[in-house]
């Protein structure tokens, strides 16, 4: 079995889950906590490549990460190189498209958090900073796995995006999703069997882990 694309798309997955975890808790923050007008509008924005096709998500992604788009022109005079059909590109797109994935499960732990665990670490003279460090994520970790668990999920099956903004360049941008196509294609049926039943095994035993834990917090 070719192992190449099922290696590339689990340094994909982790390397989006780690810049989700880091850009996307600020911003599952700020959606938690504002009364702002403009919060149900970026919550929206947040989390619509739920419900859009990935094409369509893919499709203006390559127009703004392509050569002449308005990153992907920055992006060649700055190094020379594309951000379409690169691993960079595609780590960009995974973190649009699997950006709900990460910011829900964290926003929604943080809504759980009362006001007045938020003020009793203020009132110790924590300033607001070490409070969301030292209280608000110990208190909110069943979110952070369970945003861990589903961008990283998430990301190591996603096909459309992948295809529109990485196409199938071996060793740069063809992961296991488009192997699986691939072989497909060529009628390679038990290479197709291969790869995608280390996926299914991979996805119950990462989202039964997760069961298992919340469980385990459930009883305590």
């Amino acid at each position: 079995m070719d192992i190449a694309p099922l290696w590339l798309s689990l340094q994909l997955a982790f390397v989006t889950t780690m810049l989700l975890i880091f850009l996307g808790a600020p911003l599952a923050w700020w959606l938690s906590q504002s009364r702002s007008r403009w919060q149900p509008i970026v919550q929206a924005i947040v989390a619509m490549p739920i419900v859009l096709p990935p094409t369509v998500l893919g499709f203006y992604l390559l127009i703004v990460l392509g050569p002449e788009g308005a990153i992907g022109s920055w992006w060649v005079r700055l190094t020379g190189d594309t951000l379409t059909f690169s691993f960079v590109g595609l780590v960009i797109a995974s973190c649009v498209y699997s950006l709900p994935f990460a910011v829900q499960p964290m926003q929604n732990a943080f809504e759980s958090l009362s006001r007045s665990q938020l003020e009793a670490a203020w009132t110790l003279g924590a300033s607001k900073l070490d409070a969301f460090f030292s209280v608000i994520v110990p208190l909110s970790l069943r979110g952070f796995i369970s945003a861990i668990v589903l961008a990283f999920a998430h990301t190591l099956g996603e096909f459309g995006v992948v295809l529109m903004i990485g196409g199938n360049i071996p060793g740069e941008s063809r992961v296991v999703s488009i192997a699986i196509y691939e072989h497909v294609e060529t009628l390679n049926f038990a290479a197709a069997h291969r790869l995608s039943l280390v996926l299914i095994l991979f996805a119950f035993v990462i989202l039964l882990g997760m069961f298992l834990i919340n469980r385990r917090w459930q009883s305590r």
